[in-house]
C-alpha cells in the first residue's frame, strides 16, 4: 500500500476539480505565460527568449487515461551573465482516479569567465506527489565549460557541488546533505527545421543519487511552433518498498517559441 501523500500548496488550486477542468486552466496558463515574458521585454535589446510547450494524451476504451504535460523555459543574456529560470508539471487520471502529479521549478544566473567556461549557481526543486521522494530542492554551484560551440552543434559540460534538501514521501524522514552536481547538454541542428537534443543531470549525495534524462527531436512546423517528441528518464538509487527505481515519460508537446 503506497503510503499517505503529503499535499502541497500548489495542489490546493486544483484538488477536486474535474480533470478536463483542471486540463483547461493549466494548458491555458502555460501558452498565456510565454507571450506574457516576450512581451514585457519586447523593447529591451536583451529580452527574455525560450520556449512554452503543452502535451496531452487521451486513452479510451477498457481503461480512460488522461496525461497532461506542460513546460516553460525561458533565458536572457546580458553582458557576461546569463540568467536563466523555467518550470514544468505532469499530471495524470486514469478511470477518474490521480495517477501522476509532479511539478518542478528552477532558476540560475551565469557569468562567462572567456568564450569556453564561465561559472553558474542554481536552485532547482522539485514536488512529486507518487514517487519515493516528495520534494527534492537543491541549491549549487558549478563550473561549466563549452566543449563544441559551432551554429549547429553545442555540447556543454558542468560539474560542481551543492546541498540538497529531500524528504521521503508520506514519512517524516528528511535527508539533506551535500551533493556532487554534473550536467551534460548536447543539440545538434540537422537543418533549419529538425533538431536532436539530449540533456543529463546528475545529482549524487551520500542518501541518493538522482539522475534525469530527456532527450529527442524537434520539428520546426512555423517561425513560432513546432512538434517535439522525447523520452524523458527519471531515476533515484534510493526508492520505497514497492517504488520501481526508474520512471519513463514518453510525450510529444506542442511547443511554441518567443
Amino acid at each position: 500500500m503506497r503510503p499517505p501523500r503529503t499535499r502541497g500548496a500548489f495542489i490546493f488550486t486544483t484538488q477536486g476539480t474535474p480533470m478536463k477542468l483542471r486540463i483547461l486552466v493549466l494548458a491555458t496558463a502555460t501558452l498565456l505565460a510565454a507571450p506574457a515574458l516576450s512581451f514585457a521585454q519586447d523593447n529591451a535589446d536583451d529580452r527574455w527568449s525560450g520556449t512554452g510547450e503543452l502535451g496531452l494524451a487521451i486513452a479510451k476504451g477498457n481503461t480512460d487515461s488522461q496525461t497532461l504535460v506542460g513546460k516553460l523555459g525561458a533565458k536572457r543574456t546580458q553582458g557576461l551573465w546569463t540568467y536563466s529560470a523555467g518550470a514544468g508539471f505532469l499530471q495524470g487520471e486514469s478511470d477518474d482516479v490521480e495517477s501522476a502529479y509532479r511539478y518542478e521549478a528552477f532558476g540560475s544566473a551565469a557569468r562567462d569567465l572567456n568564450a569556453k567556461s564561465y561559472i553558474v549557481g542554481g536552485l532547482r526543486t522539485e514536488r512529486d506527489h507518487y514517487a519515493s521522494y516528495e520534494y527534492q530542492s537543491v541549491a549549487s554551484g558549478s563550473y561549466g565549460y563549452r566543449a563544441v560551440d559551432r551554429e549547429a552543434t553545442k555540447l556543454t559540460f558542468e560539474v560542481g557541488a551543492g546541498y540538497r534538501w529531500s524528504k521521503l514521501q508520506g514519512l517524516r524522514v528528511h535527508e539533506n546533505g551535500v551533493i556532487g552536481r554534473g550536467m551534460m547538454d548536447f543539440k545538434h541542428q540537422f537543418n533549419d527545421n529538425v533538431a536532436f537534443y539530449d540533456n543529463l543531470l546528475v545529482e549524487s549525495g551520500k542518501d541518493n543519487t538522482f539522475a534525469r534524462n530527456d532527450v529527442g527531436v524537434m520539428v520546426k512546423m512555423t517561425d513560432a511552433l513546432a512538434l517535439k517528441a522525447g523520452v524523458e528518464t527519471r531515476y533515484n538509487t534510493d526508492v520505497l518498498p514497492g517504488i520501481k527505481n526508474t520512471d519513463t515519460l514518453t510525450t510529444v508537446n506542442v511547443v511554441y517559441g518567443f
